[in-house]
């Protein structure tokens, strides 16, 4: 390759941690930490919702599945939008959504206008997650990209914290409305937001933007030499990988694509599952509402935990592994929050679910983020995620259904574990080989160039 072409992947995999690299990691988790909140906030208002508008465990279910339906909706569709528009427009398009029609929620008069406000509130919610992973992934290095997008996608668990918080602290003082007041704040920052989060890389390069990209790439990598005659490259896209939906499925990924796609399901049904009703189950086992609020914050506690320390492993031996071991240890704690322990056994086993669970959610992301290529890599998380966003939907509704059913407190546990077993499975099934091959060919075109 000519010593006046620089190839941008090449820089990013092989750059230092630099401000650039922290200020693309706060402003990502910042926009995260929102998201989880407003995405969490549901699990707080629902039991005075329920009372208020005289809703079934059922209805209450499928209120909650409202926002979960416009998050599938909402992954594929700016998933795949961002890689023609670009990461940071798409962004923008999102926080508007979530916090601006998550704010509207509290001035909702029936279960209709709520929903259907939380339907809007769920595009943005489910659409910036994915954008968010891709930009921090394509700014992060090589040997720290695991940690750096747990570190990110951790202020999931940091949002949910802060609504089971807050939501001890202000409502029973000031009603549900006040936790949706609060997810307004987001819409102030966004013009802060517009000015500092920049524009992914690779997307700069691609659209032939390669003033912007050269500005970028020296923040990025201060010690290599950018000149203005110098031309940026991207790794070429093997033939069909220029075709994102498509790709997912060719260079023997297919087989794989079902796998990620099982395990998002799983893991989102139990993540939601757990989001909106843990503190009605807490309370059906005899706890106030005010500690079944401190069960939500130690569930979320352990998500980021498990995020970072997953991250951490999986850069050091391989997410693969680390990804099969959290699945299978989150079932065993979810089975034993079925039977009567000691509180402190409980607040554990409740932070050890928060962990595998939560914690695998963001993993995953990071595991698909890794897998596929650059050129197709957002398209591959959005569609993961709005596969998964089925079972989020379902999730919430079966729990409700088990609800009404009335069986013994262990059984509810135990429907919720088993996808848990499953999603392990599904990780084990991966096929790395496929992964590697694409990465093989990649870097004969690079060298061939």
């Amino acid at each position: 390759m000519d010593s006046s072409t620089l190839n941008v992947n090449r820089i990013v995999d092989e750059a230092k941690f630099t401000p650039f690299h922290f200020k693309v990691l706060f402003w990502c988790l910042l926009i995260i930490i929102f998201d989880g909140y407003d995405l969490i906030i549901y699990g707080v208002a629902l039991p005075l919702l329920m009372e208020e508008w005289s809703l079934t465990a059922i209805q209450a279910g499928m209120l909650a599945s409202a926002a979960l339906f416009g998050m599938m909706f909402g992954a594929m569709i700016f998933g795949t939008l961002s890689d023609k528009l670009g990461r940071k427009k798409t962004i923008m398009i999102c926080v508007s959504l979530f916090s601006g029609f998550t704010f509207m929620g509290a001035f909702a008069d029936s279960p209709t206008q709520f929903a259907l406000l939380r339907f809007v509130a769920g595009l943005g919610i489910g659409g910036v997650m994915p954008i968010c992973v891709a930009l921090t992934s394509e700014y992060a290095p090589k040997r720290m990209r695991s940690t750096l997008v747990a570190i990110m996608f951790s202020g999931y668990a940091i949002g949910g914290m802060m609504s089971a918080i807050l939501g001890a602290w202000l409502v029973a003082d000031y009603g549900w409305e006040i936790m949706f007041y609060i997810a307004g704040i987001p819409m102030l920052l966004l013009p802060i937001i517009w000015v500092m989060l920049p524009e992914s890389l690779m997307f700069l390069t691609k659209a032939g933007r390669t003033d912007e990209a050269k500005v970028v790439l020296q923040k990025l990598s201060p010690n290599t030499s950018i000149l203005p005659t110098s031309t940026l490259t991207l790794d070429e896209p093997i033939k069909g990988d220029d075709a994102p939906i498509r790709a997912l499925f060719l260079r023997n990924r297919g087989f794989s694509t079902v796998m990620f796609w099982v395990a998002f399901f799983m893991c989102l049904l139990m993540v939601y599952a757990l989001a909106s009703w843990l503190p009605k189950l807490m309370i059906q086992a005899g706890y106030s509402l005010g500690a079944s609020m401190i069960f939500l914050f130690a569930l979320n506690i352990g998500g980021m935990i498990g995020a970072i320390g997953g991250g951490a492993l999986a850069d050091r031996f391989h997410i693969k592994p680390v990804l099969t071991i959290m699945f299978s240890c989150g079932a065993v704690a979810l089975i034993l929050l079925g039977y009567n322990s000691p509180q402190a056994v409980l607040y554990t086993l409740i932070a050890i679910a928060g962990a595998t669970t939560i914690g695998s959610q963001i993993l995953l992301y990071t595991f698909v983020a890794q897998y596929y290529p650059t050129t197709v890599r957002s398209t591959a998380m959005g569609w993961a995620s709005g596969i998964g966003r089925i079972g989020a939907i379902v999730g919430p509704v079966l729990t409700g259904a088990l609800l009404t059913l009335e069986l013994p407190h262990a059984m509810n546990f135990l429907a919720i574990a088993v996808p848990g077993v499953i999603a392990a499975v599904s990780i084990m099934l991966v096929n790395l080989n496929s992964a590697v091959e694409s990465n093989k060919q990649v870097i004969e075109a690079i060298e061939a160039s």
